[in-house]
């Protein structure tokens, strides 16, 4: 990689997702396991969200 190139990824907690979309983290749990939820990340015990996948997963949600 040369010293121009960046990688920064931005993930996020469950909780971390939860108050940025405003939502109790029991729905995202809930859309874990209904498989209807933005993309996730299993690391381990821990999820993760990438933000930019969220972001896109809202973009095909929008009604309007």
């Amino acid at each position: 990689m040369d010293a121009t190139t960046q990688i920064t990824p931005t993930f996020l907690t469950q909780r971390e997702l939860a108050e940025l979309l405003r939502l109790p983290e029991r729905t995202l749990e809930d859309w874990r396991l209904t498989r209807t939820g933005p993309p996730y990340l299993k690391l381990g015990r821990h999820v993760r969200y990438d933000v930019q996948d969220v972001l896109a997963w809202a973009q095909e949600h929008r009604h309007g």
